[in-house]
């Protein structure tokens, strides 16, 4: 791929910058397995404080940080409540079903978060011999909804059903940055969170989970069996350490880039959405030709993706510019 191609596929395609490779470089390591690696130590401890959580534990990505919550709250035999969009609904390759003893049960979640009365229901049919849940998720930023913010007010009576609650906080910093709510805020009333250092934040590996300190030395202990026992990550964790103290307020470029694309979206397929809805780093809408749009697109040297069936997702990141928007935007102007 050429450098100077302009890649909105996702936010995962960053690079390290400068800084984190020589954080990376100059890394205090030791073996995690012994709990003797001070850097990813600094790292799961600086998380955690930030989510407003007693502990944290650094994991090679999200999908794992999502299924060992599973395995910790999710009791055998009960079901997981979620969006039916949901990363982990989803997007992990039906990996409930292979590590969790527990059931998921989908929700609608159009608007990017489930609804507290779904919950509520659902926690009282157990009386009219409907399985039990034992936990229930919410994903922030939304993702299949187009990155939306979730209402704090939303997570909080998600919560009032006497459920736990694990947040699949990927994108929370997003979040975040996009509404003034803080991280420990917005996982208050969540047992467990997790963050992607990978995404919006530009590190190379890996997502902090965080908690109470008994599930989080469960979740130790499950990592394990999943096979994502660390020895001397204190190379990726201090890249990690950058992302967060770094890359956390330049978010609003990335914001202020997709409201752009939006407005070149709904420019050329007016009616395709509205532009001021897109208020973080992702911008979805449908398209009837995707494999059309996207040659075109590639020919002029930007890449797109697709997150279902017709529907096109564009998302900017740290290696995307203004430079990379314009030519983006010139783009999709003369788009099929």
């Amino acid at each position: 791929m050429s450098a100077s191609t302009v890649d909105l596929r996702s936010d995962t395609v960053t690079r390290p910058s400068a800084a984190m490779r020589r954080a990376m470089a100059d890394a205090e390591v030791g073996d995690d397995a012994y709990r003797e690696d001070p850097t990813v130590e600094a790292l799961e401890r600086t998380y955690a404080e930030m989510v407003g959580k007693e502990a944290g534990l650094f994991m090679p990505s999200g999908t794992m940080a999502n299924q060992l919550a599973l395995r910790v709250l999710a009791r055998p035999g009960t079901t997981v409540l979620c969006g039916r969009s949901s990363h982990v609904a989803s997007f992990e390759g039906g990996a409930a079903g292979v590590n969790s003893g527990a059931q998921i049960v989908t929700l609608e979640d159009g608007d990017g978060c489930i609804a507290p009365t779904d919950v509520a229901w659902h926690a009282q049919a157990v009386a009219h011999h409907w399985a039990e849940p034992s936990l229930v998720c919410v994903e922030n930023t939304a993702m299949f909804a187009g990155g939306v913010p979730l209402d704090p007010a939303r997570i909080a009576a998600v919560a009032d059903h006497g459920l736990p609650v694990h947040m699949d906080g990927a994108r929370l910093f997003n979040a975040v940055v996009a509404t003034g709510t803080s991280a420990a805020e917005y996982a208050r009333p969540c047992v467990t969170v997790w963050t992607a250092l990978t995404k919006g934040l530009g590190a190379p590996v890996g997502s902090v989970l965080a908690g109470p300190g008994e599930v989080i030395e469960e979740a130790r202990v499950q990592r394990q069996r999943l096979g994502g026992q660390l020895r001397q990550a204190g190379i990726l964790a201090a890249a990690g350490l950058v992302a967060l103290g770094e890359n956390v307020d330049r978010l609003a470029d990335d914001h202020a880039r997709a409201r752009r694309l939006a407005e070149a979206v709904a420019s050329r397929w007016p009616g395709a959405l509205e532009p001021s809805t897109v208020r973080t780093n992702i911008v979805r809408f449908p398209h009837d030709r995707p494999e059309e749009l996207f040659l075109h697109l590639a020919e002029r040297g930007v890449l797109a993706g697709t997150v279902g069936p017709g529907l096109v997702r564009l998302v900017t990141h740290l290696d995307v510019d203004d430079a990379g928007i314009d030519r983006a935007c010139a783009a999709l102007a003369e788009a099929p």
